[in-house]
């Protein structure tokens, strides 16, 4: 008996040591030798060169699948069984990413891209890249930068998420189940591929170039976003940028910075989509469409979507209608239909925003200030989806993961590297300390960041470079009763955030970089 349990005893310290052992090889640095201190300033404006490109990031769904309940998520002991249509003996699955596990694609209803902008004053050269991916990780960051030929000659790389709910998983947690991982190494090798393809793409279309300004702050854009968590700050206010050739006056690109949560589709929908950012796009490139008939010309170019400010949060929930701009008809349940209302009316105000408004700027200069930052790894269900491999978070410290900020100014622009979905009252001000906060202290994010950017333009970047979840005030942290404002529900965001301290980390960082280009 007592070797019996002397036996058990061993094997169970076996498994404990070989779990331990993944768990270390899992959260080891991917990238030891990386860390970004950029500081490029230029005072001296002259006529810059710009170049946009577009590559599809969208993936090839072969296998469908039947569902048996209706439940819109896969799974086998409810009947649910797939269609093998390339006969290799397995489900070969894209897993939906943004609501829920167990979604599988069941087609494409319109491409995700990777759309990129290089521009060049002829002193520094950068690249901005927009992907439709419910976020992309930092360690991808820096494989797709090191895969960019040197040839190019960039003197830095932005590359942000657009965070549709409706694309495949390109971070991990939104597999078949919490043990499987989503990501399709293939796919994943492809979406790289395809992203540097498109940044070369850019620079082979450098041309001389000029910049119009517009925003669009009237507030009308607030009935499209609801705010789902106290305080209520709505992070209104559409930021735009065309580009424009310099010889010829045709558009060669557009940016397009709005904050609200790409989910108007919520939980039901089974095609890859880049939700409301496809309609923004396409009105911007191809005009406003009211059925077959052309209603507002578009611009023509390449279109780049940037989502700004979505923490806190920012959504087009079913609970509030969208009206078609022609039609009149309120959509409130999740469809396409409510989908291409929303990004109509954004891209209509976009357009009347540039057609009315626009400062046009014929000489411009490109200073850049980004760094690489350390930040805690708080969050136990992170610790362990890290532990266990279904997300690549490197830490180059136990329980700190490196991210990145940054700010870059283009003419009278800045524009905010945000490693996350900050909260809008970070930005815009209304940081609380309500009743039932988990830590007793006053606000720490003040004043806001807007009030310390002093460029006439403002264009927040939320998810670039990264996407460590939410970026929540540490005066609004909760996880336990008694709840914010003594509400008897918890809060939704604190489960999707490194941990209490990233608020006043990012806070401290964006501020030190904005205040190193003044």
């Amino acid at each position: 008996m007592k070797k019996i349990f002397k036996l058990l005893g061993m094997l169970i310290l076996l498994i404990v040591v070989l779990v331990a052992a993944l768990f270390v090889y899992n959260w080891r640095d991917r990238n030891p030798d990386y860390a970004l201190d950029i500081k490029l300033k230029n005072n001296n404006p002259a006529i810059l060169k710009a170049g946009f490109a577009k590559r599809a990031i969208t993936p090839t769904i072969v296998d469908t699948w039947n569902d048996a309940n209706g439940d819109n998520k896969y799974n086998e002991k409810d009947g649910d069984t797939y269609n093998d249509n390339n006969n290799n003996g397995k489900f070969d699955a894209y897993w939906i990413a943004g609501m829920s596990n167990a979604k599988p694609a069941q087609g494409v209803h319109d491409d995700v891209w990777s759309r990129v902008m290089v521009v060049d004053d002829g002193k520094s050269r950068i690249a901005m890249i927009s992907m439709d991916a419910i976020g992309f990780l930092h360690g991808d960051v820096v494989d797709i930068r090191k895969r960019i030929p040197e040839a190019l000659d960039l003197d830095y790389v932005l590359l942000s998420s657009t965070h549709t709910h409706e694309s495949n998983d390109l971070i991990g947690i939104w597999g078949e189940n919490m043990f499987n991982s989503g990501v399709n190494p293939e796919m994943m090798e492809y979406v790289k591929e395809q992203t540097v393809n498109a940044v070369v793409d850019a620079v082979e279309q450098l041309r001389p170039a000029k910049l119009v300004f517009a925003e669009d702050l009237s507030g009308d854009d607030a009935a499209l976003i609801k705010d789902t968590r106290k305080p209520i700050v709505k992070a209104t206010g559409i930021h735009l940028m065309q580009v424009l050739d310099a010889e010829t006056d045709t558009t060669l690109g557009t940016l397009i910075n709005w904050s609200n949560h790409p989910e108007t589709l919520w939980s039901q929908n089974l095609l890859i989509s880049s939700d409301f950012p496809h309609y923004v796009r396409e009105a911007i490139e191809n005009g406003v469409y009211s059925g077959n008939e052309l209603k507002e010309k578009g611009l023509g170019g390449v279109a780049i979507y940037f989502s700004g400010v979505i923490g806190g949060l920012m959504a087009p929930h079913p609970s509030i209608s969208i009206q078609d701009p022609y039609t009149g008809t309120e959509y409130s349940e999740p469809t396409y239909e409510k989908t291409k209302a929303l990004g109509d009316q954004i891209a209509l105000m976009s357009l009347k925003a540039l057609q009315h408004q626009g400062d046009t700027v014929a000489t411009s200069a490109i200073s850049v200030r980004a760094k690489t930052l350390n930040a805690r790894l708080d969050n136990t269900a992170f610790k362990i989806a890290s532990g266990i491999g279904l997300i690549q978070m490197g830490m180059p410290k136990y329980f700190e993961t490196r991210t990145e900020v940054g700010a870059i100014r283009i003419g009278p622009a800045l524009f905010v590297s945000i490693p996350g979905e900050i909260y809008p009252e970070i930005v815009f001000g209304g940081v609380e300390a309500p009743e039932g906060r988990e830590f007793d202290i006053q606000p720490l994010e003040i004043p806001p960041i807007e009030e310390l950017i002093t460029d006439k333009y403002k264009f927040y970047l939320g998810l670039s470079n990264d996407e460590i979840g939410y970026i929540i005030p540490k005066s609004e942290w909760d996880t336990q009763k008694p709840h914010l404002y003594h509400d008897e529900r918890d809060t939704y965001g604190e489960e999707n955030s490194l941990g209490p301290e990233t608020g006043p980390l990012i806070y401290k960082s964006l501020i030190e970089v904005i205040q190193d280009l003044e």
